[in-house]
């Protein structure tokens, strides 16, 4: 459950940003872990996003949706730009730059984080036929678990028009997906 750390003050305000980070550093490492299987990557784009939202708290407003959509929308902005940053660069380069050393521990509990998720990312392969528009919306509400008009605001479009997608996805992935996917929450319960 959110409390009402205001996004705005944790640019400014280092306890409120304290707060913040302790609220939702179990949701950014569980999206952040659905999305990569290296450990060392897993930790530098979790420290991405909260360092973006520093720098984005000033802009954020209320009227945009609850701060996990805000927060969520920063985590997609910076996964999205760790995989055009990857694409560009060589295999051999990539794998030997920009690694921070962790300590044993932290490689433990990351590898561990990752491979609980490993069943996420085989959802997140089946979806990657559908439409960008579905397939965003696919990942918001039925891996991140974020309710309907929460992804609608995280995407920028009206809940009608998300209640649209979702339900074209699931007809799509009828056949694809062993279990049903279930029918999103409408409103967030926070």
């Amino acid at each position: 459950m959110e409390t009402n750390t205001a996004p705005t003050r944790i640019g400014t305000d280092p306890q409120a940003f304290e707060v913040f980070y302790r609220e939702h550093l179990a949701y950014v490492s569980r999206y952040v872990a659905l999305r990569t299987t290296d450990p060392h990557t897993a930790a530098d784009l979790t420290a991405e996003i909260f360092s973006r939202v520093i720098v984005a708290a000033s802009g954020y407003r209320r009227s945009s949706g609850p701060p996990r959509a805000w927060l969520t929308g920063i985590a997609r902005n910076v996964i999205s730009d760790h995989a055009r940053s990857a694409a560009r660069e060589s295999a051999a380069y990539g794998r030997l730059q920009g690694r921070r050393l962790l300590d044993e521990d932290a490689t433990e509990r990351l590898v561990e984080r990752i491979s609980d998720h490993a069943r996420g990312r085989e959802l997140l392969a089946r979806v990657a036929s559908l439409p960008e528009g579905q397939r965003a919306l696919v990942e918001l509400v039925a891996v991140d678990e974020l309710p309907l008009t929460e992804a609608a605001k995280v995407l920028g479009i009206s809940a009608g028009n998300a209640r649209i997608r979702w339900h074209r996805a699931r007809r799509a992935l009828r056949d694809a997906v062993p279990a049903p996917i279930p029918a999103p929450a409408l409103e967030a319960t926070s």
